[in-house]
């Protein structure tokens, strides 16, 4: 799916929904509390999971979220940052109100797509007297997206082309506050192309979830981290003689890994070298860094020598799965 330019203000839109989409969205109670909404979730796809089946969120995958969706792990996190988005989404609004001098009300209601009710979609604010909605964001200071040059993350714009597909708006707002460096927002427009896109996208995810039916893995750590937790221990053998290539490539790809990283390492002395004594060089395009760093850490050997009661008290069992690969040899 491609991602539009984005403009940094708003264009006066049409007055009110269209029949034609408008009848094709159905209005829900919201759910009272969050356990329940926590549920629902798992109904069908929403906006927070568009850029999931896309490949675009960066923090989880579509296999995480099939495994979320069918129930194979559980998905009831909670962490500061989603607090913060939670408890800040009110002054969001409030921004966006004031800069733009639009007016936006909550909406009483979760919406479903009739003729795709898999198609989910909770939205943060309606613009009054207009065909669109407003999507609150806090981000963290540390963000690289250039928002000043109107850049915003790609999951972010899956999840307004979600809210438009599946709510029948003409545009999505969307405010976002990078705490402690600025407020920004953008419009995006509809766009039918993008919407056809990402509906075909979910269509095809949701299909592996009502089969119960594994979506492909990727080399996220997202995936990685979903298969660990739904498969925690491990017992006794199986048979993987038909993956014998798929082992071989993951040996060649290893040794691979190997040597491009010594040509680096080489690549790397040959700086250190020139640099010497300096802990700075430039050139015209680049700064090299090479410059001493101390760190305090426990001398864990020394530790259980002269305190090995508190070397022993401090000490953790944990559980991990190791993955590797051994080269057997059978004899025929």
């Amino acid at each position: 799916m491609k991602k539009k330019k984005l403009k940094l203000c708003a264009k006066k839109g049409s007055w009110g929904m269209s029949r034609k989409r408008n009848s094709n969205v159905i209005k829900l109670k919201i759910p009272g509390t969050r356990e329940e909404w926590l549920k629902d979730r798992n109904k069908g796809i929403g906006g927070s999971d568009a850029g999931s089946v896309l490949g675009l969120n960066p923090w989880k995958s579509a296999y995480t979220l099939w495994c979320e969706k069918t129930e194979k792990i559980t998905n009831d996190t909670d962490n500061e940052a989603m607090r913060q988005g939670r408890d800040l989404e009110e002054y969001v609004a409030y921004r966006f109100v004031e800069e733009t001098g639009k007016k936006v009300r909550k909406s009483n209601f979760s919406y479903q797509r009739k003729d795709y009710p898999f198609m989910l979609a909770n939205v943060d604010r309606i613009i009054v007297g207009e065909n669109a909605i407003l999507e609150c964001k806090t981000a963290s200071a540390l963000t690289k997206v250039q928002y000043k040059k109107g850049e915003i993350p790609d999951n972010y714009y899956a999840q307004c082309v979600h809210y438009m597909a599946t709510t029948g708006v003409d545009r999505v707002y969307i405010a976002i506050l990078v705490l402690g460096k600025g407020f920004y927002w953008y419009v995006v427009e509809r766009d039918e192309e993008a919407i056809n896109a990402l509906i075909s996208a979910e269509k095809t995810f949701w299909d592996y979830v009502v089969n119960d039916e594994e979506p492909p893995v990727d080399g996220s750590e997202s995936t990685s981290n979903a298969l660990l937790q739904r498969y925690p221990e491990g017992y006794g053998a199986i048979d993987l003689f038909g993956r014998e290539e798929i082992i071989s490539s993951i040996r060649d790809l290893e040794n691979s890994k190997k040597s491009i990283e010594k040509q680096i390492d080489k690549l790397k002395n040959e700086l250190k070298k020139d640099l010497g004594d300096h802990e700075y060089g430039q050139t015209n395009n680049f700064k090299v860094c090479w410059k001493t760093a101390k760190q305090n850490r426990i001398d864990a050997e020394t530790l259980r020598k002269k305190y090995p009661d508190i070397y022993s008290e401090c000490q953790k069992e944990i559980s991990f799965r190791k993955f590797e690969i051994k080269e057997e040899d059978y004899e025929q």
